[in-house]
């Protein structure tokens, strides 16, 4: 499998209401509402929507995203995104036009736990 092939799809007009756990790579189109885990990579389409905890290795966020996300290596924000809550990633990229409305902390998600 190529490093980029996407293992799972979920398209538009589709919703899940639920627990995601996945390895490699995820694109989600449609809506999706509960938690998400993986060390992998979940791509949020421009038409997407996603509302819960998001723990992955890489977030790719071109659509709406609301609720708290740990990227253990990385998060991207295309212009297209709109993100709202809490966001934990050591390294970030942010488009310019991208909405961010909450708390961003760059450091590992360890790091980010309060004592």
């Amino acid at each position: 499998m190529a490093k980029d092939e996407i293992n799972a799809f979920l398209g538009v007009g589709t919703t899940y209401r639920g627990r995601l756990d996945f390895t490699g790579s995820v694109r989600v189109d449609g809506i999706f509402e509960g938690e998400v885990e993986s060390e992998g990579t979940l791509v949020v389409g421009r038409e997407a929507q996603v509302a819960g905890a998001v723990r992955v290795g890489e977030l790719i966020l071109g659509g709406s995203l609301e609720g708290e996300v740990q990227a253990s290596k990385r998060a991207v924000l295309h212009k297209s995104a709109r993100f709202k809550g809490t966001l934990t990633a050591p390294s970030l990229s942010v488009e310019e036009g991208a909405i961010i409305d909450g708390q961003v902390c760059m450091c590992s998600a360890v790091e980010a736990k309060p004592e």
